[in-house]
């Protein structure tokens, strides 16, 4: 069953928008008036935004919290990446992605991270892997004689399931090729004491030297990393230092299925876990900041391209492009692995390297 959605549906005060086995749908608005939908299971919870970017707000499993610590509470208004930043996933894209040089004129991470969704939707079905609930949309970016495509994502959670299923749809409205960019932000929560382990070796991952002014600490840090770029795999606090950031570019090795992996494997053998594609992504972006009022770990951001913004893409050869008319599927998971799951996919992790 497939459910429109309407703004009329959504109050400030929540209410069970429907129910399937063991999922339960409630809309509710923040504070502010935006539109949302909390999609409980039996595992936990994903809180998402149907209206303002397709973002997944928040997500907590099996009493593990997800998202990364950030000022928000709620998201805002704004359409500025950095005045409402405090999502679990955001899509971004799909004109540029990253960080505008000077030079630059496009938004940081582009038009998708809080696109204004004129049709979104609910579809509560069932297949081989169980009963689900799925939150999709459509956004059409056009500007004439530039560019014109339809960006359609879904997120997809199953009644017993603790992981995100994602796929997008990017649709090629226009009679020449589609110039994109895409890149998905993941935000863990990082947790002292956990452990990255992920299907790539150690000549793959590149890390990038963007270090402020006066910063002694950052550079002192990202000499040890020169010397050893493994030591970042352990999550600790007390000997790391990312502020404000440390931005790495890791390419992925991938198993029979094509896809690659990245844990970070918390004490309790619980994992934070993102899967990709690497043919269609080649890029894992990994974005690593820690402070007393950002703390995040952004372990895998599959990405078609890095970081630094559209005339820095343009130069290195990273653009893709889509067929006139044609259309193309991105796919990828990200969520909470339990212990069973996390020995699984470490024994598939070291199969790959």
């Amino acid at each position: 069953m497939k459910i429109t959605l309407q703004r009329c549906f959504f109050s400030e005060k929540e209410k069970v928008f429907a129910e399937h086995g063991g999922i339960k749908i409630i809309s509710f608005k923040f504070s502010n008036g935006t539109e949302a939908l909390k999609i409980t299971n039996t595992k936990g919870f994903i809180t998402v935004l149907p209206f303002k970017g397709q973002q997944v707000w928040r997500a907590e499993f099996c009493g593990h919290p997800l998202t990364m610590k950030t000022m928000f509470d709620e998201p805002t208004l704004s359409d500025n990446f950095l005045k409402t930043y405090g999502a679990f996933l955001i899509h971004c894209g799909l004109t540029a992605i990253g960080n505008p040089s000077p030079e630059d004129t496009h938004l940081q991470h582009g038009e998708l991270p809080n696109a204004a969704y004129e049709k979104a939707y609910i579809t509560l079905g069932e297949d081989e892997c169980g009963k689900y609930a799925e939150l999709s949309g459509e956004y059409d970016f056009i500007i004439g004689f530039e560019v014109g495509y339809s960006f359609r994502p879904h997120c997809r959670l199953y009644e017993n399931g603790t992981i995100l299923h994602i796929h997008n749809d990017i649709i090629n409205l226009r009679s020449n090729p589609l110039e994109y960019f895409y890149l998905c932000h993941i935000n863990f929560k990082p947790v002292d004491g956990a452990e990255m382990i992920y299907s790539a070796k150690k000549e793959n991952i590149f890390m990038h030297k963007d270090i402020p002014e006066n910063m002694p600490k950052l550079e002192e840090y990202m000499g040890r990393l020169d010397n050893n770029i493994l030591i970042h795999n352990k999550i600790d606090s007390s000997s790391q230092y990312y502020q404000p950031e440390i931005v790495f570019t890791v390419k992925y090795e991938k198993d029979e299925d094509g896809r690659g992996y990245c844990l970070q494997v918390l004490p309790d053998k619980y994992a934070c876990m993102v899967s990709h594609h690497p043919d269609q992504l080649p890029f894992g972006i990994r974005w690593i900041s820690r402070g007393e009022d950002e703390d995040a770990l952004g372990m895998l951001l599959p990405a078609t391209a890095e970081h630094h913004g559209y005339i820095d893409c343009m130069k290195k050869g990273f653009a893709k492009y889509i067929e006139p008319k044609g259309r193309i599927s991105l796919d990828f998971q990200a969520g909470l692995l339990e212990p069973d799951q996390t020995v699984e996919t470490i024994q598939k992790i070291n199969k790959i390297i």
